[in-house]
């Protein structure tokens, strides 16, 4: 990646976009081993279905109620010196969940604090990167740093063959607390000049999305938010639950994530290329992708209701690297249509997708005790229909001369600040 053309810019593009993933990920692990260590964790701390999706559901919670605040302290404070601020909480909540947690509302208490943890990480990388990264380079610089939540799912599926079902979950949890560590104090020392020619900080404001587009997108990333955050939290417990060896379910979350670092990184590459100064052609390609992805859940219903490994396999081959692949777009979307207001913009559609975030996992846990997995997997499905429905709807909302409908009603809605 080349935020300038000559060989120590591009040198330190790529040490910056690093930076931005390595920390990322630290901030993601806690939610992500927990549920891929799911089954260890209920059987050791003794609690449900239902009180594991509220678990998930409260980390969510504390993300979307911090991330405004959190996202104006970043633009305060800078978002290097947010981000080694996120990445040395990320080390002390990982510490306390490996080595303190010994009942479950220990487990939700952590779990709160790393939501916050997150909701200070992902503004801060964002004013990191979208600071000090060329316009003509934003769409991978935007995929690669948010390939860095589908690789932190990775990790944590691999945790279940190498260290959950060996030496114990706490231990997985320490590991991620090391390389959380090694972050912090590996992020750049030096702050070089905030802003580059040409950034999108430096133009005018002239340029901003409607409210009534704005909240229709922040609806649709809810939805599609909501499905991810339950595809993550329960793809382990759903396969064991259906007879599938608990290696096997745990590199099935590993290899899918894989996929969805690949699909971000190469959408990012490809938005690059696209002739689409308006940013309206990348809304459609997102909804296609969820469209698409929405296909692959019918995968996980047929292997829910016992069609085992291969099902699975071939649901989580579409829906992770295409159901799931659309976020580095979506923003980098946002970011295109509304240069001059881009931390207004994402603060709004964030906030959506952190409620879809901490809803999704408590109703599919819901859905399934009280139904089954296979009903749990056809709503997440529908959801990600829906999503793909409400994309294409904003975009309509955002051609040219489509009428301004509901502005007023929607102008009541406050100022997102710099949100992600």
């Amino acid at each position: 990646m080349a935020g300038h053309r000559d060989s120590n810019g591009t040198r330190r593009d790529s040490r910056d976009v690093a930076a931005a993933v390595a920390a990322t990920i630290s901030s993601s692990l806690p939610v992500f081993l927990a549920g891929a260590l799911a089954v260890q964790m209920r059987a050791s701390l003794h609690f449900g279905t239902t009180a594991f999706g509220i678990t998930i559901a409260v980390y969510y919670l504390a993300a979307g109620t911090s991330s405004i605040p959190l996202g104006r302290l970043s633009e305060r404070l800078g978002g290097l010196r947010t981000m080694r601020l996120a990445a040395t909480g990320a080390t002390v909540v990982l510490g306390l969940l490996a080595f303190a947690t010994r009942s479950w509302p220990i487990l939700v208490v952590l779990m709160v604090a790393a939501g916050v943890v997150s909701a200070a990480m992902q503004p801060a990388a964002n004013v990191f990167l979208v600071r000090r990264v060329l316009p003509e380079h934003q769409g991978l610089s935007f995929g690669v740093k948010q390939a860095a939540v589908p690789l932190a799912t990775s990790l944590a599926g691999l945790a279940v063959p190498a260290l959950a079902l060996t030496v114990g979950w706490r231990w997985a949890f320490a590991s991620a607390a090391v390389w959380a560590l090694a972050t912090a104090l590996g992020l750049p020392r030096v702050v070089h000049t905030d802003q580059r020619p040409g950034s999108p900080l430096e133009q005018p404001d002239e340029d901003h999305l409607p409210r009534r587009a704005l909240v229709l997108l922040a609806l649709a990333l809810g939805m599609g938010i909501a499905t991810a955050s339950a595809l993550t939290a329960f793809l382990v417990s759903s396969a064991v639950a259906s007879g599938v060896p608990h290696a096997d379910a745990g590199l099935l979350v590993a290899f899918g994530s894989f996929g969805a670092v690949g699909a971000r990184v190469l959408v990012g590459y490809r938005a690059d290329r696209r002739s689409d100064v308006g940013g309206r052609s990348h809304l459609t390609m997102v909804a296609a992708m969820l469209t698409v992805g929405a296909a692959g859940y019918c995968g996980l219903v047929l292997a829910a209701r016992g069609h085992g490994l291969l099902a699975y396999g071939l649901g989580t081959a579409i829906v992770f690297p295409v159901g799931w692949g659309w976020n580095g777009l979506f923003n980098f979307a946002v970011v295109r249509m509304s240069p001059s207001r881009a931390g207004h913009a994402t603060g709004i559609t964030q906030t959506g997708g952190r409620i879809g975030g901490m809803a999704g996992p408590f109703l599919f846990g819901l859905v399934a005790e009280h139904a089954s997995y296979s009903a749990a997997w056809a709503v997440s499905g529908s959801l990600m229909l829906f999503a793909a429905g409400t994309v294409l709807v904003a975009r309509r909302m955002l051609e040219p001369g489509a009428p301004a409908v509901f502005d007023a009603e929607l102008a009541v809605l406050p100022d997102a600040g710099t949100g992600v």
